[in-house]
């Protein structure tokens, strides 16, 4: 993925082994004069199996804040392992949500094909995440947890390292949002989103080779697994529909005052070093 001035970004120096679609989302250009800052808030799966080694290398990235969405059964069933002096935040933004999620029953359903089958077959798996990506913008309790975060990093608790269970859905709303909040063009927006794809579906080839044993049909999972453009468009949608524009949504949907929003647009753009437009 290209930083906006015709360099790729150093993935190496993000490269935590045992933690998947890790990455930074800052490097690109912003609509408001500067460039999206590096260094401040970072993307991933969750933390639970995170190495003694590994946790090294996550503590070179200067982490002070982990932002954990999951509900609190994800949590309790795979504890995140935190880097050295950061604090954990944690926010069940799908805790008003009546349906668990699909990360969490993912490992229960990949076990038995025929249970997949019947819950995931026909689309329903796919109008299911669409269904929550609209909930991310909805639901009272997302609303609440997103408010926190964005506060947070407003007011310094960065550098910030974002996740959930695959690091796909509700923090893939959440990159996607500060993004567009921050002057992101719509390109950068679903480029960082799509990235997951690349990221994270290798992780996966295991458990979709043991499904497929199993008598499982992979092209079930694959749009559980990764995203879709049409995910995100989702709640882009409905975040437009209720407020208008991304703005806001923060200011309106998420509560932010003027003050808070200026913060943290200071916190995530800056406008001395202007790149040009994408």
């Amino acid at each position: 993925m290209s930083d906006g001035a015709g360099n790729e970004p150093d993935k190496a120096a993000f490269a935590v082994p045992s933690l998947a679609n890790l990455r930074d989302i800052g490097g690109r250009a912003s609509s408001f004069g500067g460039v999206i800052r590096t260094g401040v808030v970072f993307r991933s799966t969750d933390l639970s199996s995170v190495t003694d080694t590994d946790l090294d290398l996550l503590a070179e990235l200067k982490i002070t804040t982990v932002f954990d969405l999951r509900t609190v059964d994800e949590r309790d069933q795979a504890p995140d392992r935190l880097p050295p002096r950061a604090k954990g935040v944690d926010l069940d933004v799908l805790a008003d949500k009546d349906a668990g999620s699909i990360a969490a029953a993912m490992g229960d359903l990949v076990a038995d094909p025929v249970q997949a089958a019947l819950g995931f077959a026909g689309g329903k798996g796919e109008q299911y995440l669409l269904e929550t990506y609209r909930d991310l913008v909805t639901l009272p309790s997302a609303q609440r947890s997103y408010r926190r975060m964005y506060l947070d990093i407003a007011l310094g608790d960065v550098p910030a390292l974002i996740h959930c269970t695959t690091g796909k859905d509700r923090t893939g709303w959440a990159a996607a949002a500060l993004l567009m909040f921050a002057g992101a063009t719509e390109e950068v927006v679903f480029d960082d989103y799509m990235l997951t794809n690349d990221l994270l579906l290798p992780e996966f080839e295991e458990m979709f080779v043991h499904f497929e044993k199993l008598g499982g049909d992979r092209s079930l999972l694959v749009p559980l697994l990764g995203v879709e453009r049409k995910y995100l468009e989702a709640a882009i949608d409905e975040a437009l529909r209720r407020y208008g524009t991304i703005d806001e949504y923060f200011a309106s949907g998420l509560g932010l005052d003027d003050d808070s929003l200026q913060a943290l647009r200071t916190r995530m753009v800056d406008t001395e070093n202007a790149r040009p437009a994408e």
